[in-house]
Order: structure tokens, then C-alpha cells, then sequence
């Protein structure tokens, strides 16, 4: 029995004697892993009834995804070991694995992400679909202008090897027999690591900043990274390809301040990259018995006070001082007021709802006007206001952050428009009210 009948070494043999190929099941399976379940099963059937050879094209232990299902039914089967495909594109590229190691990936399969910090084999590029949407997701990680080499029915008369840039492999290429050699700078999430070590010892700006210099640009860059996300369309289905152009640049340069810190903890002996990507991992892991054990969850609430239950043993059962504890006295005073609300809501101590809070805020804001005529503290009063106004909007969804936000934006949209229709200075309050409620219908009807 073989796999496939397409190879020349299987029209050889079945010049020599009877061979059962599987190819009709290729076209009657609805996908590979079907195909694969249906030639174990054939397989298994034939042995059944006695001494079968299951043949394949190369090594039966790579990239043959049928004689695992085989081997998991009859454990005891003998495996010849065969020259692989592997061994073939190493021989015609000319590479020794040994050299700086060596990455093999099935092309239908990609990793995500997509870390290429070795020479790299892409092997079952059997459609032109694959072999595009291989390419593109290369093109999105390697360097610009980055070539591969495409090796077609290596081994055969009418074998290729074609190196070509990434972006202009040709889908004729693709077929049965067609892998891919990628060997480039490191590139993606591993390239970065190493392009932020270098700058560490090489740069003299970059060599001398400490974690205590970097923290008002990882403030900077993470403000510049919010400014991003408020730009992005309300609608979750709508997609603005040119707002998340500006997020994903904005998380790139968050990305960059902590593997600056890891850096300088890995210079001091403390800790790597890699140490804090495993202490996240095993965190969420630990923290999400619903995902990785056997917990069961109805809804993210319950979800919510697992992780905080889970938290107070990672503490080992040491009970806060306060509800309140664990809200850094250096956050901004508006994302501080949010969070020591919700730590209260956590007990029970919140409104019931948005109405009941925009009662409060009257109350709030006529309290505020009897402290300015001269009965009470004007400016403790304004706080009073704005923490009620935070509980509102965190009862609406949102954050004061990003209501703050949009407000200004309303506000910068409408004053500019005002600029547009002529000077401002010299204008009457009378004439710039007028002029802004002008204005402001104008702008509401268009939206």
C-alpha cells in the first residue's frame, strides 16, 4: 500500500508489482486530518487480513501524519527508517543544522507568532492557496526585500530550485513535493529581542538608561498608546485599518520600554525576557482553572472573584489591610478614583445604578455652589463632583479616561470649526456663544 501513487519512486513499484494507493481518499475526505483517519483506517483493514507494507514518499516519520494514527493502533509495527524530505532540502540548499540549528514547520500549520530564529523548513506547500498565504505571512515578519528558496520535486527530472523575495513567490510552484528554505535575520517577536540587545550594548543612549530613566517614557508611551485606542471606531465589527496602523505602532513602542527593563534586569543577573514571559504564562495559567483545569464558570463575574481568590492564596492567605489595598498611590487621580471604586464595589459598597448616581451629582453640584458663594470648601467640593461623575461613567461601561477624552475631542472638533469661520479675538462672549452653538448644530446634524 502507498500514500500517494503521484511520486516516481511509487510508479516504479507498481511497475513491479500490485500496489493500493490512497489517492481517492484525498478527494472524498472533507479535510487532511480526515484524509489521514481514512488511510489508518485502510490500512488497518488490509493488515487485518494480513502482512501489509505502508509505503511513503521519504522518511515515514516526518511529515507523515497517517503512520501516527497507524503506529497508535499497532504500536508493535515496524518502522523502516527513509530519507526525508528534510534531508533533500538541506542537501540542495547546502546546510548544516549544526550550524545555528534548524526550525521545520508544516505550511498548513503556521506558529503563531511566527518566530523564525532559525534557518527554516515549510514543507506541505501543496496548493497554491498555501503556498500564497505562506508567503504573505512571511512578508509580514521578514525584512524587507528578504528572499527564500522554493524547491519543487527535488530528487526528480523536473525538480526546481528557485530563489525568489518573499513577496514574489510563484504560485505555480506549489505542489505535493514543494517545501520552502527560509534563512534570514531573526525576524518578529525574536528578531525584536535581539534588536533591543544590541541597541543595550551598542547605542550610548540606550547603554546608559536605568529602569528609573525609562519610566517616564514607558508613562509616554503608554499615554500615546491610549490616545490610539480611543481613536478606534465604537463599533466593534467597523475596522479602521488606519487607526489600528497607529495602534499597533503605539503597542510596538510600549513593547519596547519592557524589553529595555528585562534587558537591564538580565545585565544585573535578575531576570530575562524569557523569565517574565514564563512568570506571566504560569500566572494565567494558574489564574484561569476554567481554561487550563477542570473548574467550571457560569459568566465573567464568577470568573472576576476566582482570580481574586486565587490571588489572596497566591499571597499565601494573607488577608489585605483594607479592601482598598493594592491601588498604587502614584496612578493619575482619575484612573486612581475608578479603581478604589471598584475595590469598594467589590464589597458591596456601590450605587445601584446610573439613575440613582445622577441624583447624587445634583446633590454634589449644589453643595459645590453653596461653597462658592462663601458657605464651604469650593475645592473640596469640585473633588466631591468629579469622583461622583467617575462612579457614573464606570456605571455606564466606560472610563473617565475615555469619556474625558472624547469630550475634549467634541470640543477641540467644534472650537477649530469656530477658528474656521474667522478670528475669534475681538469677538463678544455674546458672539463666540453664538458663534459655537452655531457651531455645534451644524456639526450634530452632519453626525
Amino acid at each position: 500500500m502507498v500514500r500517494t501513487i503521484h511520486h516516481p519512486a511509487a510508479a516504479q513499484l507498481a511497475e513491479r508489482r500490485q500496489v493500493i494507493a490512497c489517492d481517492d481518499l484525498y478527494e472524498s475526505s472533507d479535510g487532511f486530518d480526515d484524509v489521514y483517519e481514512a488511510i489508518a483506517e485502510r490500512v488497518a483493514g488490509h493488515a487485518a487480513d494480513g502482512p501489509t507494507i505502508y509505503a511513503v514518499p521519504g522518511s515515514p516519520m516526518v511529515g507523515e501524519f497517517a503512520v501516527r494514527k497507524l503506529l497508535a493502533r499497532h504500536p508493535d509495527a515496524e518502522v523502516v527508517p527513509a530519507e526525508s524530505f528534510v534531508d533533500a532540502v538541506l542537501a540542495a540548499v547546502g546546510y548544516d543544522p549544526f550550524d545555528r540549528g534548524l526550525r521545520i514547520i508544516n505550511g498548513h500549520e503556521l506558529p503563531h507568532p511566527l518566530a523564525l530564529d532559525a534557518p527554516t523548513i515549510i514543507g506541505h506547500l501543496d496548493s497554491p492557496e498555501v503556498l500564497a498565504d505562506v508567503s504573505a505571512s512571511l512578508s509580514r515578519v521578514l525584512p524587507e526585500g528578504a528572499e527564500v528558496t522554493v524547491l519543487a520535486n527535488l530528487g526528480a527530472d523536473d525538480e526546481q530550485v528557485v530563489t525568489v523575495p518573499v513577496d514574489a513567490v510563484p504560485a505555480d510552484l506549489a505542489g505535493f513535493r514543494t517545501s520552502m528554505f527560509v534563512d534570514t535575520d531573526p525576524a518578529g517577536l525574536v528578531g525584536l529581542v535581539g534588536v533591543s540587545r544590541r541597541l543595550r550594548a551598542e547605542c550610548p543612549w540606550d547603554r546608559s538608561q536605568t529602569h528609573h530613566s525609562l519610566l517616564r517614557h514607558l508613562l509616554e508611551e503608554t499615554y500615546e498608546l491610549a490616545e490610539a485606542v480611543s481613536r478606534l471606531p465604537d463599533d466593534d465589527a467597523e475596522v479602521d485599518y488606519v487607526a489600528y496602523d497607529a495602534v499597533e505602532d503605539e503597542l510596538g513602542d510600549v513593547l519596547l520600554q519592557v524589553l529595555f527593563h528585562a534587558a537591564i534586569a538580565a545585565e544585573k543577573g535578575v531576570f530575562d525576557i524569557d523569565d517574565v514571559a514564563t512568570r506571566l504564562r504560569e500566572k494565567l495559567v494558574r489564574r484561569h482553572p476554567h481554561v487550563f483545569g477542570d473548574v467550571e464558570v457560569k459568566d465573567a463575574d464568577e470568573v472576576a472573584a476566582n482570580w481574586e481568590q486565587i490571588k489572596k492564596q497566591e499571597r499565601g492567605g494573607v488577608e489585605p489591610q483594607s479592601a482598598l489595598d493594592g491601588v498604587p498611590a502614584g496612578m493619575p487621580a482619575l484612573e486612581r478614583a475608578e479603581a478604589v471604586q471598584r475595590k469598594a464595589a467589590k464589597v458591596g459598597f456601590d450605587w445601584e445604578g446610573p439613575a440613582e448616581i445622577v441624583g447624587v451629582l445634583r446633590q454634589e453640584v449644589d453643595e459645590l455652589e453653596e461653597a462658592l458663594e462663601g458657605r464651604g470648601d469650593a475645592v473640596s467640593e469640585l473633588g466631591d463632583v468629579m469622583f461622583t461623575a467617575v462612579n457614573l461613567v464606570r456605571h455606564l461601561g466606560v472610563t473617565g479616561e475615555e469619556a474625558l477624552r472624547r469630550a475634549t475631542a467634541r470640543f477641540e472638533e467644534r472650537f477649530r470649526a469656530m477658528e474656521a469661520e474667522g478670528p475669534l479675538e475681538g469677538l463678544t462672549l455674546e458672539e463666540l456663544d453664538a458663534r459655537w452653538q452655531a457651531v455645534k448644530e451644524r456639526l450634530s446634524d452632519r453626525q
